[in-house]
């Protein structure tokens, strides 16, 4: 076991308030990273909400509607962090080949794909 990383756990639970805020936050960037460096979907889908997010302030003035195009934009960059995160897990377990490794790989793919579907399905009804 890495001792480094049960230290940095104990240090982030024994922390509180704004101490404990940054350093979380820090975590989060460091995860931000790891996924901009390792995941190839993870980089094409933030090229992709570098086009949609801009494009929904020209598609609509409603500030509502404008909400609605960028949740599932934001959203879908998420679903593929908490995907990466099982993918790296598993394969941190074993790289073995084992139904249950697939399940929760093949899972974690599906969460991504209603995540694009959703994003296809609010551009075209505020769009049609």
């Amino acid at each position: 076991m890495n001792t480094e990383t049960v230290n940095d756990a104990a240090e982030l639970k024994a922390k509180t308030g704004l101490a404990r805020v940054f350093k979380a936050a820090g975590y989060s960037l460091a995860g931000l990273a790891a996924a901009w460096r390792h995941e190839a979907a993870f980089r094409q889908l933030l090229c992709m909400a570098c086009v949609l997010i801009p494009a929904a302030f020209f598609v609509t003035s409603a500030p509502v509607e404008r909400a609605l195009l960028i949740l599932p934009v934001l959203m879908s960059l998420a679903l593929e962090l908490v995907n990466s995160a099982i993918e790296a897990v598993v394969d941190r377990v074993s790289l073995e080949i084992h139904p249950l490794s697939k399940r929760a790989k093949d899972m974690g793919s599906a969460a991504q794909l209603v995540g694009l579907c959703t994003i296809v399905i609010v551009w075209l009804a505020i769009l049609l």
